[in-house]
């Protein structure tokens, strides 16, 4: 009795040093899985670094094979019946010669005939039919797989379509390239990816709102966990307020340039010369309980400049503020900055195509107005805006030139405006020219908009001045939005930009 007492001590000893075993080995492992998604966080831009991020359109193609026939039971010839087994059998020898007997044996042997005759029929039926029914699964399958080739060749062609487009710039393929991107790249589950792009192809810019997460959803709140043999329960340590706040500024610094990194990386062709990104957080105020889109940062990057970055070395941080990114104060705390460029000015409807269609359009088309008329047309806006508009005066360039104040405390001051009906990019001395402009002025802000677009020169230049360059597609959002005015821009045949004075105009 005793020693089977002793057993089941021995066994319950055992039961309790395995059952700690194993809580303290789920806690290691709960903090082998917190250090390795903190590291995730820690190396978001490293690691995407080292994957390519350009579409390979041929591997999107559908290559369907044709499918191995499954016969199943249908694989195996049916036997024949054996005549032997229909065979009569002949009377014993020394009855045999009884004509009796001779009758009988003869009857059997055409009854035996017979049977075999009707079991080759039934056989040769049953084979018939197998082999009907194989050569019913051939065309089957002969046929599915034709209607995945012709399905793959419609979906391939589209990809050729599509491929041919974005080699050539076009918009709309040069947008859906780009998004299929950003949403390929891969980041943690809390990551949605959900971002907006457009393509300016007159100032080959594209404009970016990505979408990060809060903080909460991808910074753990737990340092580590302890399991407390005395309360068998596990504990939390909590991480300091202020490394997470350090790491998820971090975060959304490295999310930043690598959107940026997979983009130009992306583009094979050079077709992007520069980037406009906006990253924005959806949340609710927790003052109102209303739902809130702060613009966390902002940054225009053009090729050369990202280039220029060693992005295996730089600090995120760092490396935005060499980009002159506009980054938020206080991530964690949702502290907004204001975007360098809306998503929404980026408009679909700039239009560079002369057709029949074109002519029946009754919107205006700034490219129709008289140098007066669109001196009024783009006063007018800026006044709408809430500009003064304290002096105007006709441009040298056929533009219009002009001087205006901004009434806001502060923020407000002297603003010097140029507008352009360009065909052609601007060059970077229309841009050089306003600054000087500017500063002749002692203006606070520039602002130039053109109906055409910008090369990466301009926007270079104009990076980290209190500068702003509008292209068509801009102005007519904003002709839109402030004035009503629903306009278009339509290039006549004749058209010839202006040559431009280098010489800047002191107003």
């Amino acid at each position: 009795m005793r020693a089977f007492e002793k057993q089941k001590a021995a066994e319950a000893r055992e039961e309790k040093r395995q059952a700690l075993e194993d809580q303290l080995s789920e806690v290691e492992e709960m903090n082998q899985e917190l250090e390795e998604e903190i590291e995730g966080l820690k190396t978001l831009l490293a690691k995407a670094l080292t994957i390519p991020s350009a579409i390979n359109f041929e591997k999107m193609k559908d290559k369907p094979k044709i499918q191995p026939l499954n016969l199943g039971n249908l694989e195996h010839e049916i036997p024949p019946p054996q005549k032997v087994q229909f065979e009569a059998q002949k009377p014993h020898f020394l009855i045999g010669w009884i004509p009796q007997q001779q009758r009988a044996y003869a009857l059997r042997v055409e009854q035996g005939q017979r049977a075999y005759d009707e079991a080759m029929a039934t056989h040769a039926k049953a084979e018939e039919e197998r082999k009907a029914a194989i050569s019913k699964l051939r065309e089957s399958r002969e046929a599915a797989f034709a209607a995945a080739k012709a399905k793959a060749t419609e979906r391939n062609e589209e990809i050729d379509k599509w491929r041919q487009d974005f080699e050539k710039g076009e918009r709309e393929a040069v947008q859906e390239y780009c998004q299929l991107v950003l949403s390929n790249s891969s980041y943690p589950d809390a990551f949605l990816k959900d971002a907006k792009v457009a393509f300016v192809k007159e100032s080959n810019q594209l404009v970016v709102e990505y979408d990060f997460p809060v903080m909460d959803e991808v910074i753990p709140k737990q340092k580590s966990f302890t399991f407390v043999k005395a309360t068998k329960k596990v504990n939390e340590s909590p991480r300091p307020e202020k490394d997470r706040r350090a790491l998820y500024a971090s975060v959304i610094a490295q999310c930043t340039l690598r959107c940026l990194h997979e983009l130009f990386g992306a583009d094979t062709k050079g077709l992007i010369e520069n980037i406009v990104l906006n990253g924005y957080v959806d949340t609710i105020d927790p003052g109102t309980g209303q739902s809130k889109r702060p613009c966390l940062v902002t940054v225009r990057a053009t090729r050369d400049q990202f280039a220029s970055i060693n992005l295996n070395l730089a600090l995120p941080t760092a490396a935005l503020q060499t980009l002159n990114a506009s980054f938020s104060k206080s991530p964690a705390e949702l502290s907004p900055v204001r975007p360098l460029l809306d998503f929404n000015m980026v408009d679909s409807r700039f239009i560079q195509e002369s057709d029949v269609l074109s002519t029946l359009d009754q919107r205006p088309n700034l490219m129709d107005l008289s140098p007066g008329e669109f001196e009024s047309l783009i006063t007018n806006l800026f006044q709408k805006m809430g500009l003064e508009t304290k002096l105007t005066q006709a441009s040298r360039d056929g533009g219009v030139d002009c001087v205006a104040f901004d009434p806001r405390p502060i923020f407000g001051g002297k603003v010097v405006i140029q507008a352009k009906r360009y065909k052609n990019t601007v060059g970077v001395s229309a841009v050089r020219d306003l600054y000087g402009t500017m500063q002749n002025e002692g203006a606070s802000k520039g602002i130039l908009v053109t109906t055409s677009g910008y090369g990466k020169a301009s926007f270079e230049f104009a990076n980290g001045k209190p500068l702003e360059l509008l292209d068509g597609g801009n102005l007519l959002y904003l002709l839109k939005d402030h004035t009503g005015t629903d306009a278009r821009i339509v290039m006549p045949d004749d058209w010839k930009d202006p040559v431009m004075d280098s010489t800047p105009q002191v107003k």
